[in-house]
């Protein structure tokens, strides 16, 4: 919060909208997430969306599965509340998806808004950084060339 923002931003910022750890698909999410998120008094809403690319580690990628420890969405819940305690200016909204995903498919989505852009961005960027690292989901991809492979065990 800028000392120009008048205190009822402060009355909406600080919050976790959402965490969730779901096997549904979470491109129908998108629309609903940012209108949860972003308030009147919001003037920067920024969007993170994890996507399945075709490649990992120099290799083909066909599809992949996410697994996840029953913690993980318990871990989730809390990355997002220590994100929102650094960063009180905004607000957090984050899913991640399990199960089985195709090239192209959305496989995190956190979206975070907040008066002014610099808290929003700072705090998307951390948050998905100490996800990617933190929460127990582990990915088994099918490469091009048939073999398989685990990520993040």
């Amino acid at each position: 919060m800028s000392d120009s923002d008048p205190a009822s931003v402060a009355d909406q910022t600080g919050i976790v909208v959402h965490t969730a750890i779901s096997a549904l698909p979470l491109e129908e999410h998108l629309a609903s997430a940012k209108t949860r998120t972003q308030t009147r008094a919001t003037g920067a809403l920024v969007t993170f969306e994890g996507v399945v690319r075709d490649h990992d580690e120099g290799r083909g990628v066909a599809q992949l599965s996410y697994t996840h420890h029953p913690t993980a969405e318990a871990v989730l819940a809390q990355i997002a509340a220590e994100t929102v305690a650094a960063h009180p200016e905004v607000r957090l909204w984050a899913e991640h998806r399990t199960g089985d995903l195709g090239i192209g498919d959305l496989a995190f989505l956190v979206v975070v808004a907040s008066a002014h852009r610099g808290p929003a961005f700072t705090a998307i960027e951390e948050f998905a950084t100490r996800v990617k690292s933190e929460v127990p989901i582990w990915k088994e991809q099918e490469h091009t060339d048939g073999s398989t492979g685990w990520v993040g065990l």
